[in-house]
């Protein structure tokens, strides 16, 4: 069975990106979403393996979607990777609280993005 995705950011060209990554590693089934809202929408949806997340975005941002998806019971346990800009201690403190399970900080390199992915996935 293969592993659902949901990529979350603003930026298309990240999106981009990311989802041709997780493409050439093999993930298939990966969903995007414009921001946290879209993402939060798409997650009751259909239930993902994993999400990904950025943090600055419209409508929702990435720690009010975590904390978000964290209430639903399909998504208490789920791996949820924050890739983002911010890379303070205080940010990724955040991160943690909200319910994130890692972090990845952009610019991220394609391995680098592999390795969390199949390593939150096993």
């Amino acid at each position: 069975m293969s592993k659902k995705i949901l990529i979350v950011d603003d930026s298309n060209m990240l999106r981009d990106m990311v989802k041709y990554a997780l493409n050439d590693g093999g993930y298939a089934d990966v969903v995007e979403a414009i921001d946290g809202a879209d993402g939060l929408d798409r997650a009751k949806e259909q239930e993902f393996d994993l999400v990904i997340t950025d943090i600055n975005m419209p409508n929702m941002n990435g720690f009010e979607l975590v904390q978000s998806l964290r209430m639903i019971d399909a998504y208490k346990a789920k791996p949820i990777l924050i890739l983002t800009t911010e890379n303070s201690a205080d940010m990724k403190s955040r991160g943690k609280e909200s319910g994130a399970t890692g972090w990845i900080v952009k610019p991220f390199v394609p391995e680098q993005l592999l390795k969390a992915v199949n390593t939150v996935l096993k």
